[in-house]
């Protein structure tokens, strides 16, 4: 309390009144915390007070921010709306950057826990016979009403081979519109597709309101619901745009969030940062977090504007990655259709990999991913068998697909591929072979030798967990998306089930 009494005896009285009245309230809201967790762990006051005493210092510092900017009195009114000030940023001030001094951990943190082994849109592309507006879920599902908020988004792979999933803040309806129980149930289903392969976690938090945000007793049922199944493949949470909000509740739950777990959550002020992640072009970015980040960037001063993506380098002579099927097949000595890239991933893994737990769920190194693409972009041989490595294989064999500068399904097959599910079962290998066969050369011959590949690890799905469908939901994605890149859940699932239909049948499409 020393720490405290010494700073308030520096401020003028109304930078005191301002300190000792957000004080107050921040009490307040422990209680309420302690409240509400008290059947979770009933020894959190000693834990609680510490963090407490720790973040004092800043919040007076911030009240002292406040005063200094010119703000009014603030007074009780300013108390009753503190729970929806808190979610206000107040931009590149000192007092916010104190606070960000707080976080768990850096973007450029990119030190994983180590893998434990054992594994327990294109609104242009698509036809009228597939809204994309609306969920790919029909209206008489148990989850409709949630889904059609596209609250929850899967965007395939970051730049690491992981799945992508997104959670839009802004996207949550008034609270009294929305079934939160259900919402829970929807996340856990959403996760129980991904949660045994390596995912990374975007949380968009601009647009969470006193309105929308869900209580304290459903992040309480929530923390109980996602146990370690959920917990240990997510190899990192981003939450885009915190504000002081989340920045203040995030100390508080220190106590009970896994040391582990901890270094996972980054810290991410501005979309531009993601591009390390992932491809913003690829994710389902709501307007209103594109606006708020267009305006956080246009009030910083012009040494402070955040690093803007660097353009893309002219590809070099012998480029790999990112180059067309076309091209690389006219570059081959051997004028092979089928990439090297393929030939040398898939012979290692047909040799080393069928047998493995968990083939193409888990990540890999990102400074191995990176030297190998760099060998292959400079037309250096690569030789897996020399690294021993099953798992670098896999990322770098999805890798290329992802980076292909049009999907190996192509964008003329996008339509008829979402709109798949309307094909009578009795007729989907007629139709499969029938657009399979209208492929350019290269794309054929790619897409056939990659998926009698697939076929030979879903025969070994007793031994490595791969089944026909694991294998879809791994590699639909990364086979088709849309001309703007962006993929959106209600997309991935019509992509996801051409894909395993096509696995299923591959023995009557490729005759």
């Amino acid at each position: 309390m020393g720490m405290s009494s010494l700073v308030l005896a520096d401020l003028n009285p109304r930078a005191e009144m301002a300190a000792l009245v957000l004080l107050h309230y921040l009490f307040w809201w422990l209680c309420r915390i302690l409240s509400q967790f008290q059947q979770l762990k009933v020894d959190l006051l000693p834990d609680m007070i510490k963090c407490l005493n720790d973040l004092i210092p800043h919040l007076i510092s911030v009240c002292s921010s406040f005063v200094c900017k010119g703000f009014p009195d603030i007074t009780v009114p300013f108390v009753c709306g503190m729970s929806s000030e808190l979610l206000v940023d107040l931009g590149d001030d000192p007092a916010t950057a104190q606070l960000g001094q707080l976080k768990l951990s850096t973007l450029e943190d990119q030190q994983w826990p180590p893998d434990e082994s054992t594994l327990s849109k294109s609104e242009t592309d698509v036809s009228q016979g597939f809204d994309l507006g609306s969920p790919h879920l029909p209206w008489d599902h148990p989850f409709y009403d949630i889904a059609r908020h596209q609250i929850i988004e899967v965007a395939g792979d970051d730049n690491f081979g992981r799945k992508v999933i997104v959670f839009s803040a802004c996207r949550l309806p008034p609270q009294h519109e929305l079934d939160h129980q259900k919402l829970l149930m929807y996340l856990k289903a959403t996760l129980d597709q991904y949660v045994e392969s390596d995912y990374t976690l975007i949380y968009f938090h601009h647009g969470l309101t006193s309105e929308n945000k869900p209580s304290l007793s459903w992040l309480r049922d929530a923390y109980r619901e996602f146990d370690r199944k959920y917990k240990k493949n997510i190899k990192a949470l981003y939450i885009v745009h915190p504000t002081m909000f989340i920045k203040t509740l995030l100390i508080l739950f220190k106590p009970i969030i896994s040391f582990k777990f901890g270094r996972k959550i980054n810290y991410v002020s501005y979309l531009s940062e993601l591009e390390d992640v992932v491809k913003c072009e690829q994710l389902v970015i709501p307007t209103r977090v594109r606006e708020y980040d267009n305006k956080l960037i246009a009030s910083l001063k012009p040494s402070a504007q955040p690093p803007m993506s660097p353009p893309r380098s002219p590809p070099l002579p012998e480029q790999v990655f990112g180059v067309s099927l076309t091209a690389l097949r006219q570059r081959d000595p051997d004028g092979d259709p089928v990439p090297v890239v393929m030939r040398d991933t898939v012979g290692f893994l047909s040799e080393q990999g069928l047998e493995i737990e968990g083939i193409f769920r888990r990540s890999a190194n990102v400074t191995l991913v990176k030297e190998v693409q760099l060998k292959y972009n400079s037309g250096t041989a690569v030789n897996f068998r020399d690294m021993e490595d099953v798992h670098l294989a896999a990322v770098i064999l999805k890798t290329f697909l992802r980076e292909l500068p049009e999907p190996l399904l192509t964008y003329q097959l996008y339509n008829d591929i979402v709109n798949f599910t309307s094909v009578s079962s009795d007729n989907q290998a007629e139709v499969m072979k029938t657009l399979v066969e209208s492929l350019p050369e290269e794309n054929y011959a790619s897409l056939r030798y990659l998926i009698t590949f697939l076929a030979q690890v879903s025969a070994n799905s007793d031994v490595n967990k791969m089944t026909n469908s694991n294998l879809a939901v791994v590699f639909g994605p990364n086979l088709l998306w849309g001309r703007d890149n962006a993929m959106s859940l209600s997309a991935i699932g019509p992509i996801n089930n051409f894909t395993r239909t096509l696995l299923d049948q591959q023995h009557l499409v490729f005759t």
